[in-house]
Order: structure tokens, then sequence, then C-alpha cells
């Protein structure tokens, strides 16, 4: 689960961020201004901040050059302020993106996800062993869990195994006896429609379009693979 800083002087905007993040499946953390924000990533897992521009004490630009001298966590700036000067200093300093007030929540949400899927993707945040992602989609071999755009997604042990094999080696192609034999674990005897039937359904788990995946690709004649993104 991926864990979000909001740090903000308003405690209801903070509050509602929280209620749309959380429903996302989004671990949050809280601070009210740019100095409790430092304080936060230092003792905690924090994989994206929200910070407000505007704040008493240490605003959101200042914290923000402070936080780049440290970390490259992903910084979507928030403000009521909507000029073009307030966006380039945010950008300037460090920031990722702009949000302005009042703002949509489900604009925001996408938001969080776009930033995390391209610093995930990048490699901009650490990786932990085991852990195995190609774009939106990472399959954590040690939690068992498979996530799409930081959403979970229920697969079956055996769904996890194919999807476990492929992401850890994105951009090869498996046979369908490779395929067999390594996550069911016995020799393969004509497996060709299991292995079709459990790549059909994760096909209709983790793509908008099974028909024309953008992840779980079919090479004709060979195989499958994970798409490298």
């Amino acid at each position: 689960m991926h864990n979000i800083l909001v740090c903000d002087d308003d405690k209801d905007i903070v509050n509602a961020i929280e209620i749309y993040l959380a429903a996302e499946g989004y671990g949050v953390l809280k601070a009210f201004d740019g100095a409790e924000a430092l304080k936060a990533i230092e003792g905690s897992d924090v994989h994206l901040i929200i910070m407000d521009v505007m704040m008493p004490r240490m605003d959101g630009l200042r914290a923000t050059m402070k936080i780049r001298e440290r970390r490259n966590i992903p910084i979507l700036m928030l403000s009521a302020k909507s000029e073009d000067y307030d966006k380039v200093a945010g950008l300037g300093v460090g920031a990722d993106d702009y949000v302005t007030k009042p703002f949509n929540p489900l604009e925001l949400t996408a938001r969080v996800k776009s930033l995390l899927r391209r610093y995930t993707s990048l490699g901009g945040m650490e990786q932990k062993a085991g852990v195995f992602r190609s774009g939106g989609l990472t399959v954590d071999d040690e939690a068992k869990t498979v996530t799409l755009d930081g959403d979970p997604v229920a697969v079956t042990p055996l769904e996890f195994g194919i999807l476990r094999l492929l992401t850890a080696n994105a951009g090869k192609v498996f046979s369908i006896d490779r395929i067999y034999e390594a996550v069911w674990e016995e020799p393969s005897y004509s497996p060709e429609n299991t292995v079709a039937v459990h790549i059909r359904r994760i096909r209709e788990k983790i793509e908008i379009d099974p028909g024309d995946p953008r992840y779980l690709k079919v090479v004709w004649g060979i195989g499958y693979k994970i798409e490298k993104i």
C-alpha cells in the first residue's frame, strides 16, 4: 500500500483529502505546515506528498526545496492561486505537478495515481526485493498481492503464479509449456487450454480492454509475456 502525506494548514481540506485517498486504498499521513511535513517524512515510509503552497511557519515552496535536498518523493502542489507564476514557482523548486483549489476529487486522485505510476515505472522510488512492476502493474511476491495503479486485484494462486513469473521477467516471452511447468510445478501434457483459460481470466482483471491488452501480450506461435513498460 502506498502512503501519502497531506500537508495543508486548513484541517478541513486535509481531512477531506484523507477521505478521498482512503477510499482509493491509500494510507494517509497528515501535517499542517512545512516543518511538520519534514518531520513526517523522516519517521514514516512516504511515497507521495500533497503540499499546500501558502502555510504559516514554513510554506510549501520552502518545504519542497528542503525535501528535494534529501528525498526523491513525488510532490503534488496544492494552492488556491491559479496564476502561472505560482505554478512555475512550485515546479521550479522541485514539485512534479500542480492542482489549484477548489479541486475536483476525481482529478486529484487521478493525478496521484499518475504520479505514483510514473515514479514507480521510472524507478524513482526504492524497489523492495520480491516486488515486480511493469507500468501500473505491481506483483508483490512477499505479500502475495497484485495491484493495478495502486488498486488491489483479486487473483487466484495460479493466476498469481503466472503474473509473478511473467512480471518478474517483463519483456521475456514464455512458452505455454514453460508457464505450466513453472506455475503448476509438474510436467506439461497438452496444457494449452488450461493456461489459456487462466490467461483470459487474468486479462479480464488487469486490462481495460482484454481484447487489446496493454500488459499481458500473446506472441503468436511462441507464448506469452508481460510487456515491459
